[in-house]
């Protein structure tokens, strides 16, 4: 990838600036409601990319956020969920009105094509998503995977399917380094193969540490600093959804943003310009919706669970 050995520490704003321009294949972190990259998808829409190309497993609000401000040409994962709060709304009404190009795939399939993209291999080969409707006629127009015969085995068929190599991805972990080795608790998905195979990275974190605290045990680096090219320290970064030892979903914005989602029209344009466009970075958000008894409670019930 050749990224430098250097200190790679901005803010949000800079790193969308300099790293997503509009048109790009867009690689989304995290899973329904824990650890997405909530402040740079904002940050995204505030900026107003257009034109993007979404990529990611199981995407949930940073996704939906982004589709419900126009801002998504294309969809290519494994779901679009909230997990118990229910479906991603804009992005379910933008595909049933015909807005949004939709590419399905199983969980599995796009995480093997993220794999496939970090091992500068063109194509992988998989069971997935065979004897199913995802390869159905009516994606036979798809230029993400084709059907062939084992070569050893006639009868034996295997789905190839084309690698991902996102323009730049998006990743919130709870800790990284001035340099870019980032530390990611707890699941991690799809996360690092689809880092390795992006040609950019950006990651937002809860925490900034001494790289001599990375150094004292390599093996908890989830992605070292040559796949990385921009740190992003924001405390709060994954809210409203969770960040495993730090705090867990918050269930009132959750169900507030779900409630403004469904409705859609003039409920989600306020709801965007009040939390988004009325905000001039993710701090300013948090003010609004988080107060010193909200925080310590969501930590309180990680702390808890811990």
């Amino acid at each position: 990838m050749g990224r430098k050995f250097i200190e790679k520490v901005m803010s949000a704003n800079e790193a969308v600036e300099q790293f997503i321009p509009s048109g790009s294949v867009l690689g989304i972190g995290g899973q329904t409601i824990g650890r997405c990259s909530m402040a740079l998808a904002h940050e995204v829409v505030r900026q107003n990319k257009k034109n993007l190309i979404i990529v990611g497993c199981s995407m949930s609000i940073s996704m939906d956020l982004m589709v419900g401000a126009g801002l998504v040409s294309r969809t290519e994962c494994g779901t679009g969920n909230v997990e118990s709060f229910g479906a991603t709304m804009r992005w379910r009404r933008a595909i049933e009105e015909g807005k949004l190009e939709v590419r399905d795939f199983s969980h599995l399939a796009m995480a093997f094509r993220f794999l496939a993209g970090s091992l500068g291999l063109p194509f992988i080969p998989t069971k997935s998503m065979l004897g199913t409707d995802l390869i159905s006629d009516a994606y036979s127009n798809s230029d993400s995977f084709i059907i062939m015969d084992n070569p050893w085995e006639n009868s034996d068929p295997v789905v190839l399917l084309r690698a991902l190599n996102p323009d730049v991805s998006i990743i919130h972990a709870q800790k990284a380094d001035k340099f870019g080795n980032v530390v990611i608790e707890g699941f991690k998905t799809h996360e690092i193969e689809m880092a390795k195979a992006s040609r950019s990275v950006i990651v937002t974190c809860e925490e900034i540490i001494d790289s001599d605290e990375i150094r004292s045990d390599p093996s908890l680096t989830s992605i070292p600093y040559i796949y990385v090219d921009a740190v992003v320290l924001q405390k709060w970064g994954g809210y409203p959804t969770s960040v495993y030892r730090y705090y867990v979903h918050d269930t009132n914005h959750i169900s507030l943003y779900q409630k403004v989602a469904r409705e859609g029209g003039l409920e989600y344009q306020k709801y965007l310009d009040e939390y988004i466009y009325g905000c001039r970075n993710f701090d300013e958000y948090l003010s609004k919706v988080l107060d010193t008894s909200s925080k310590n409670s969501l930590i309180q019930e990680m702390d808890d669970l811990l």
